[in-house]
């Protein structure tokens, strides 16, 4: 018998996306003679009425899409189907609405790519409707569990690298201290990883405290012995001294990490009279064409989850382990979140490099 799958991707977008539903797409179709339907907007796709799809198709997936950043299926971060929005601003339950959406289209199972908030709703669903489930794991923070990497991360990285790469020299040209905020909504691998490869003087990552003192002793160090410049960064949702956490307003009013870089900027300049200047990233970590790297586990992780569908495993993650592909229980993959560890080695690594990484 023919089956008929789904795919969607669900939270925010990241670089990998498109190489993952690519692989999905060639797998189910070339080796198993598979339908492939593509679900638009996340979640969202099957709650709506009429239901918005697309059947996916070889020659859709050439290799442009290889190449090409974000999701060509869309996804949604707010759209909960558990609580979904109304136009009036109140919220209801959609979950039955989403069960028969997968109903209707007839599918045999779902793919879903996403984070730990998002794989924990799809795994609620999935319980609720009885749907066939395979997850594949996609954060820029690489902070799910049971999975060395995930879609997304090392492009992410790869351009907070290249950010201190480029404020190296004019922090050199006009001796500034230049702070670097990048994404990190609770983890600090970015930070960690591109501050080490970009040679970064000081690190600060949510896991481990700091002290201004302790920041600003480095930097002045650093004109001590002749250098006239110093490269910080900073995860978003590294706290202030105080305790207190760094937010922004969006539209609608709801709170978002942000801000941190600016404070810590505003301090050091007042502490040790350097010049500073900030920059902050952002979404640019989500955008752009991926790295070879998260286009192979991408492509890894979509042949991968095809398989899991072939041998009717369901309820499983895939991931990387040991430089190869596993399946791990959805359930342990959410509940273990994957934050740095204080003896790690690449913590360990930037206090070899002589980096400020906090008061360990």
């Amino acid at each position: 018998m023919t089956k008929r799958i789904g795919v969607l991707t669900s939270g925010g977008d990241c670089a990998g996306l498109n190489a993952a539903i690519r692989a999905i797409t060639y797998h189910a179709i070339g080796t198993y003679g598979w339908q492939v339907i593509g679900i638009r907007k996340g979640t969202t796709g099957l709650i709506n009425r009429p239901l918005e799809y697309q059947e996916l198709t070889v020659e859709f997936c050439d290799s442009a899409l290889l190449r090409s950043g974000g999701t060509t299926l869309g996804s949604t971060n707010k759209d909960d189907p558990f609580a979904f929005p109304n136009p009036d601003g109140t919220r209801s339950d959609r979950s039955y609405d989403f069960v028969e959406g997968y109903e209707q289209l007839k599918l045999d199972a779902l793919i879903g790519i996403g984070g730990d908030g998002s794989l924990h709703i799809l795994r609620r669903l999935a319980d609720q409707g009885g749907i066939n489930l395979v997850a594949i794991p996609k954060t820029i923070d690489n902070d799910l569990g049971h999975t060395e990497t995930a879609i997304g991360y090392h492009t992410a990285l790869e351009v907070a690298t290249e950010a201190l790469d480029r404020l190296q020299p004019t922090a050199a040209s006009h001796q500034r201290v230049m702070v670097l905020e990048v994404m990190g909504r609770d983890a600090g691998h970015i930070a960690l990883g591109a501050g080490v490869a970009g040679g970064a003087d000081v690190i600060l990552i949510p896991e481990i405290p700091y002290t201004l003192e302790n920041i600003c002793k480095k930097i002045t160090s650093l004109a001590k012995k002749g250098r006239t410049f110093a490269l910080v960064i900073v995860a978003e949702a590294v706290k202030k001294e105080n305790g207190e956490i760094a937010t922004l307003n969006k539209e609608g009013g709801r709170p978002r990490y942000g801000g941190i870089g600016q404070y810590l900027g505003e301090k050091i300049q007042s502490l040790t009279g350097a010049e500073t200047r900030v920059t902050t990233l952002g979404h640019v970590q989500r955008g752009g064409q991926p790295c070879s790297w998260d286009r192979i586990v991408a492509s890894a992780f979509g042949v991968s989850a095809v398989d899991l569908i072939a041998a009717g495993k369901f309820d499983r993650m895939v991931a990387w382990q040991n430089r190869q592909v596993v399946d791990v229980p959805i359930a342990d993959a959410i509940v273990r979140y994957q934050a740095v560890e204080q003896g790690e080695i690449m913590v360990k690594t930037a206090q070899g490099l002589g980096i400020y990484v906090g008061e360990l």
